[in-house]
């Protein structure tokens, strides 16, 4: 590469990183932990290690946060909810990387919530597990069962999971609100190299965000041939004002033959609704939603809309 088209393709990734970056700042402002915690400690009622699941509850619960988000910034609302209704809630920070949660790797973040759930499973005596996951922590649950030990497809009764619960979960993949349309203009000009052009994106915001982006070989992989698992009910729970996972539609699973797929929106419920990708793990109307998916009974209830 010459000098002058060398320094060409910097600019031009400098302004493609400036504006893909609003997104995410423009999240992570929405995202504020409104629990005023550290970002890094456990939300409000979970992480209690002698909880032991009840009859009536009888599956601990898992949250998985999303994206350049932890535990407690993603969880503060739903958790206490939980904890109240008799549930064993659980939380973890996974997938460190370019200084923020949720931005490594999803193979190796789906391996940390293997881990994790093994230890959950043990120290309460569960056989099972409920997954509640928002974002990227829809497709890190998913890469979990599909690839890491979550169940087991010829005897599905051994699986370690029973229900997964995702809010706009990444999985056809995002343009993140058009900035995959700059991204690939930029490519398309041939500056750079591919490996090149991962490096971008995994040096500023972390690999995740490149492997969430639509047509990414990592999303080709994990969807290619079946996008559920048998034994597994889904549930996948978005909004049409999404602003982060674009088209909003491509949170929604594909069912395979004899599976549990539940697609809804937020709006089927609640009719003009006005939700934001943040919006969805602290407004009462999908909260009200995973409460309903994780447990039948209350879904007979009116939503609060």
């Amino acid at each position: 590469m010459t000098q002058r088209r060398r320094t060409v393709a910097e600019v031009l990734a400098i302004v493609v990183l400036v504006l893909f970056g609003s997104v995410w700042s423009t999240t992570a402002t929405a995202a504020a932990d409104p629990s005023g915690a550290g970002a890094d400690s456990a939300p409000a009622g979970s992480n209690d290690w002698a909880c032991r699941p009840s009859p009536q509850h009888p599956r601990p619960v898992i949250l998985v946060h999303g994206t350049g988000m932890s535990m407690q910034q993603s969880w503060s609302t739903l958790s206490p909810v939980l904890r109240g209704e008799g549930y064993c809630v659980f939380a973890l920070n996974y997938g460190a990387a370019a200084k923020s949660w949720g931005s490594g790797d999803i193979r190796n973040s789906a391996r940390e919530l293997a881990a994790f759930v093994d230890t959950v499973r043990a120290r309460t005596g569960a056989a099972q597990v409920d997954i509640v996951g928002h974002s990227q922590g829809g497709t890190t649950a998913r890469q979990y069962l599909r690839f890491e030990g979550g169940t087991d497809p010829v005897t599905p009764a051994r699986n370690k999971v029973r229900s997964l619960v995702m809010l706009a979960p990444t999985t056809h993949g995002t343009t993140f609100n058009g900035m995959q349309d700059l991204f690939n203009a930029f490519t398309s000009l041939r500056l750079t190299d591919e490996a090149t052009n991962q490096a971008i994106v995994e040096f500023t915001f972390g690999l995740a965000s490149y492997q969430q982006l639509i047509g990414s070989r990592f999303l080709e992989q994990l969807n290619s041939g079946r996008e559920t698992m048998p034994g597994v009910d889904y549930t996948v729970i978005a909004s049409q004002t999404d602003e982060i996972v674009t088209p909003p539609i491509g949170s929604f699973l594909l069912p395979d033959p004899g599976s549990s797929v539940r697609n809804m929106w937020v709006q089927d419920v609640c009719p003009g609704a006005r939700l934001s990708h943040a919006d969805l793990l602290y407004d009462p109307r999908p909260v009200f939603l995973v409460q309903a998916a994780l447990d039948p009974a209350r879904g007979q209830r009116s939503a609060p809309c």
